[in-house]
């Protein structure tokens, strides 16, 4: 395992340039593909796995009225012990976001559901100027830069978001001063 998150660190790091590269061309013409071609992800898939069915079924038909031998396909099943695997983690984790959902559906974790409202804020945000296509496309190309770029310059960013937490404490102080002032007020009105 430490060997594929070393692979995995270096090729978001672009200490293998060639295979980041690689990737980050290939993401650009799948986003250019689907932003021209006005496919969406499903009819692409949809239309792919036609295509492959199609070529394999001819293909089989073929072979056995030209005596040759059907196309090599391997045995695809899935065993039961990986899908009672799969099925635990997947309950499990179920579960725990039941629980979470129950809470914060209760009232009983307020940080949470400011938390997760922001959250689902931001979403609709987002999701209102772009599609999921674009969305992966853009978040893709941001996960293969800026982890290399904050390791070239990782003094020069850690000043500045140093300087922009400072700046943003002294807000909160503010904010928090004016928040006091207002709710002493409103208390001296109540008497």
């Amino acid at each position: 395992m430490p060997l594929l998150s070393t692979a995995v660190a270096d090729v978001v790091l672009w200490r293998q340039r060639n295979i980041t590269m690689g990737i980050l061309l290939m993401i650009l013409t799948v986003w250019l593909v689907f932003e021209q071609s006005g496919y969406t992800l499903l009819s692409l898939t949809s239309s792919v796995l036609l295509l492959l069915i199609t070529i394999l079924f001819v293909w089989s038909k073929a072979a056995s009225l030209l005596n040759r031998p059907a196309p090599p396909l391997p045995d695809m099943y899935l065993s039961e012990e990986l899908v009672a695997e799969v099925g635990e983690l997947a309950r499990k984790n179920i579960n725990v976001l039941v629980l979470v959902c129950r809470n914060v559906a209760l009232g009983k974790d307020s940080r949470l559901f400011l938390r997760v409202a922001a959250c689902l804020l931001l979403i609709s945000v987002v999701g209102g100027f772009t599609d999921i296509v674009s969305l992966c496309y853009f978040s893709l190309v941001l996960l293969l830069t800026i982890p290399a770029l904050y390791e070239r310059y990782n003094d020069q960013i850690d000043t500045l978001f140093m300087c922009a937490y400072k700046t943003l404490q002294r807000i909160r102080v503010k904010w928090d001063y004016y928040i006091t002032m207002i709710r002493k007020l409103d208390l001296e009105k109540l008497q």
